[in-house]
């Protein structure tokens, strides 16, 4: 099975909570990872997302390190949307 992987950079305007992290998230940009397996068997090359995470700095007394959690790709979209909609 043919596996890739994205990064993406994200962008929250406004603290913001992700359903499954147990903290708030300040404003900022964060880097968005997303593993995907191609869908064997057609015609043209197609992808499905089959893991994503987050990159998240490291709280008291860890704050030199980079936390990688697992997000699901509803839960940061529904965050995304509420981000935006606050702007309004």
């Amino acid at each position: 099975m043919t596996t890739r992987t994205r990064r993406e950079k994200i962008v929250f305007k406004r603290p913001s909570d992700i359903q499954g992290i147990d903290r708030q998230l300040p404003a900022g940009s964060y880097e968005v990872i997303i593993d995907e397996e191609m869908i064997e068997g057609l015609s043209f090359p197609s992808f499905r997302r089959v893991a994503t995470f987050i990159l998240l700095p490291g709280v008291l007394p860890h704050q030199a390190s980079i936390e990688m959690i697992s997000v699901t790709s509803a839960a940061l979209s529904d965050a995304l949307l509420i981000d935006a909609s606050a702007l309004h």
